[in-house]
Order: C-alpha cells, then sequence, then structure tokens
C-alpha cells in the first residue's frame, strides 16, 4: 500500500502546482495598465451600447478595448479613443492619459487623416469615375503624407509610455467581391475600397514595426463576414445615425477585433 499512497501525494503535489499556476494568471492580469487610444473602430461606433460619459466619441462597451478589460480585469483602465479622431486628435486630446506606468496600449489612426469618410460617400453616392478618383486620392494620402504623422504620433506614445507595450490594429476589407446585396455598389467600386484599406494597411504595418509596435491586422479575421458576404455580417452597411456606417457591429468587434488585439497583446 505504500508504494501506491507515495504515488498518490507525488500526483497530488504535482496537481496542485500546476494548480497553483493557473491561479497566478489572473494576478499577473491584474497588473496590467491598459489605454485604448484611436478612432471609431477603436471607440466600437457602430457596435452600440455606447457609455454615458464619452458623449459623441461614442464608446461603446462591445467593442474590443472594453471587451478585453472586461476579460483581463487589468489594474487600470483609459479608454479615450473617439470617433472621427485623426492623427492630431491623439496628440492633443489622447495621449494625457499614458505615462511611465502604462503597460500596454492599443490604437487605430490614419483612416481619417486619410478621407475614409468621404470616401466612401463619394463612392456610394457617385459615379464609378468618381469613386475611383476618391480612391486613388486616398491611396496617394496614405502612401506620401501619413507615414510621418504616424511616425509623430508613434514616437509621442512612447515617449509618454516608454514601458508599454504597443498594439496597432489595421482595418478590414469592407465588402465582399462578387457578393449579393439588395442594395449596393458594384465590385469595381467594392475592390477599390478594398484596395485602399490594404494600403492602409500595409502602410500602418510598416510604421508600427519601425517605432517597435506589434501590428492586428484584422482582415482574413473578417473574410466572409465583409459587406454583401452570404454569411454573418460583421459590418453595416448604410445605416442610421450615419456615421456608424461602414464600421464593425458588435460582432466584428468581438469577432474580428478582439481576437487580434488579444494575440498581439
Amino acid at each position: 500500500m505504500r508504494p501506491a499512497r507515495a504515488m498518490s501525494v507525488a500526483t497530488l503535489a504535482i496537481l496542485l502546482t500546476v494548480a497553483s499556476l493557473f491561479v497566478a494568471s489572473p494576478a499577473s492580469a491584474a497588473g496590467v495598465r491598459y489605454a485604448a487610444l484611436g478612432d471609431s473602430y477603436s471607440a466600437g461606433v457602430g457596435a452600440g451600447s455606447y457609455t454615458s460619459e464619452s458623449g459623441s466619441c461614442k464608446r461603446s462597451t462591445n467593442s474590443y478595448p472594453y471587451l478585453w478589460k472586461n476579460a483581463h480585469a487589468p489594474s487600470a483602465f483609459a479608454f479615450v479613443a473617439c470617433s472621427g479622431a485623426r492623427t492630431g486628435d491623439v496628440l492633443s486630446n489622447q495621449l494625457s492619459v499614458l505615462d511611465a506606468n502604462t503597460t500596454l496600449v492599443s490604437i487605430s489612426i490614419g483612416g481619417n487623416d486619410a478621407g475614409f469618410a468621404s470616401t466612401m460617400q463619394t463612392c456610394v453616392l457617385d459615379s464609378e469615375t468618381a469613386c475611383l478618383n476618391a480612391v486613388a486620392a486616398a491611396k496617394a494620402y496614405a502612401t506620401n503624407t501619413l507615414p510621418a504623422q504616424l511616425d509623430n504620433v508613434y514616437a509621442q506614445i512612447h515617449a509618454k509610455a516608454p514601458n508599454a507595450h504597443v498594439v496597432v490594429l489595421g482595418y478590414p476589407h469592407l465588402y465582399k467581391i462578387g457578393g449579393s446585396c439588395i442594395f449596393g455598389i458594384g465590385d469595381t467600386k467594392r475592390a477599390a475600397i478594398n484596395g485602399a484599406a490594404d494600403t492602409l494597411d500595409t502602410v500602418t504595418a510598416k510604421r508600427a514595426a519601425n517605432a517597435g509596435f506589434s501590428f492586428g491586422d484584422v482582415r482574413s479575421a473578417f473574410t466572409g463576414h465583409e459587406i454583401c458576404a452570404s454569411g454573418t455580417v460583421w459590418l453595416n452597411s448604410t445605416v442610421l445615425p450615419v456615421d456608424e456606417s461602414y464600421h464593425p457591429k458588435a460582432a466584428g468587434q468581438s469577432g474580428g477585433y478582439l481576437p487580434a488585439f488579444s494575440a498581439a497583446a
């Protein structure tokens, strides 16, 4: 009986050691001081359930920063992402929440600088030629002007929060090419808009890498869930209020953005 008893004691010791590892992990998460910066895609515009304090910034409890906060219980959570934010708005209005104690930062930024909203309006309401011209202008801006703006934002984030791990989130393809919509735009316009997202993501990923930051690419996660896809659509098409158009729904935040951020964080 003694060998069997010895084996059971050893087994119990191993199980207790393993259990202690799982008990220790929430304490590790509790040491995280997380700041969520950026534009409407990080605020959660389009996902509903907006916090009363956020006003026109429309910060959602369904957004990936809020969902990550709920899952990991960081010791500090500063949520300042805002609808319509550009790089200059991050510099002027959002960096004050960062300091040397900040350990984790998330941000999506650049789409508004490149004229996302006006480009979408042109493509939905105007001719194919006008759409292609607007997309070309947005891509030129993203390629030629946006890099320096992103470099400045990323440098300021690092200066304010030198000990933080920073995750930069990209933008998804909005449209399923060849998909069917009752109301929608043609495949030429759809492909051009998706191409603009590719340009923006390529530029953003490179600038993030140069800054030593991680990049969360959401395009593959949204594949099959774009506007006009046959499956569950994770993005709003044209809706009211109009500022929620072409933004992720709650399912896009939880199924697309949250996994991308979690993997990079």
